[in-house]
């Protein structure tokens, strides 16, 4: 029996961590993959959009190289934070239901059953991508996650998206011998919230005809050598080696339904809680960092949901 167990190993779900132990209070965080599997699973020369110092959790200061700080980098710091806070971590240890009974929650994972008096959603939302939901989708070349661009030199690539992630890999694997590189995007340009530095370079590399883009334009199904998309013009089948669909990624909302956690009637799915506990509409059920966004994930970051867990610890001790 603990007095929390928090679900999520990223880097708020470290922070709740290490609020809890602050206050003494017994804690436990579970993760489903690695820790911060989030940040893991990026691209591997990505660099944050953020300074080190707004990535900081636990009072140990972030030195990086570089202005912006990078994956390797920002890996390095948390497993340091970690190590010095001594963190209680179950990792590769998924989270498979919970139930509450008796003014407490019963959580089974794949390695056991465990039992708590409350529970931290800090799940972020990287682990379960939107799905072209085309046939052909699970052909072994389709691609939900990019990690370096070498696998697609002298290949025929499909990028599917406009935002920071699709950008990015159109232009590295561009840049790095794609044969060619095609991106397929149902809006009208390229997203208005691509970093400053790439949207400018995608646009002239579209313009000078570098990257081919097509736009209000999706993808209707996916073959072992071709690629058939539309947009609002005709239809189009195209040569095709791989298909990276850089499309974005959801919340589990499965899970805060199945401890009673609500949404509230807006087109993100955002979920109900207190901004001034961080506790959902279910008792004792508290949200941290990104999760509490709903769709809408790019208003929780790092830096700015980091003050989620001490105010979640500080309301739980208030109880």
């Amino acid at each position: 029996m603990v007095d929390v167990i928090i679900i999520g190993a990223g880097p708020i779900g470290l922070a709740c961590g290490i609020e809890a132990k602050k206050r003494g209070l017994k804690y436990m965080i579970f993760d489903k993959g690695v820790m911060v599997n989030s940040l893991y699973n990026y691209p591997l020369n990505m660099t944050f959009f953020s300074t080190s110092d707004k990535l900081e959790i636990g009072d140990i200061p972030f030195i990086s190289h570089n202005s912006k700080p990078t994956r390797a980098e920002a890996l390095e710091y948390y497993r340091r934070v970690a190590t010095h806070w001594k963190l209680k971590l179950n990792l590769y240890e998924p989270v498979e239901t919970i139930k509450s009974e008796a003014q407490k929650f019963r959580i089974e994972t794949s390695k056991g059953i465990y039992n708590s008096n409350n529970i931290v959603f800090a799940t972020g939302f990287y682990d379960r991508p939107f799905l072209l939901d085309v046939p052909g989708e699970n052909l072994p070349k389709v691609k939900h996650y990019y990690t370096e661009p070498h696998p697609y030199f002298g290949m025929d690539i499909v990028v599917v998206g406009s935002a920071n992630s699709a950008v990015d890999v159109a232009l590295e694997t561009y840049r790095k011998g794609a044969k060619s590189v095609t991106m397929i995007i149902r809006e009208k340009e390229i997203g208005s919230n691509v970093k400053y530095w790439a949207r400018p370079d995608i646009i002239n590399r579209i313009e000078e005809g570098s990257i081919k883009a097509y736009f209000n334009a999706s993808i209707t199904s996916i073959e072992k050598d071709f690629v058939h998309f539309k947009d609002t013009k005709k239809s189009y089948k195209i040569a095709n080696d791989f298909v990276l669909a850089m499309t974005g990624y959801e919340p589990n909302f499965e899970m805060l339904e199945s401890v009673g956690v609500r949404f509230q009637k807006d087109d993100y799915k955002t979920p109900v809680y207190n901004n001034e506990t961080m506790e959902s509409n279910s008792k004792r059920v508290f949200l941290a960092g990104v999760v509490c966004g709903g769709y809408k994930t790019n208003k929780w970051f790092i830096e700015n949901s980091r003050v989620h867990a001490p105010t979640i610890m500080n309301a739980i001790l208030a109880e």
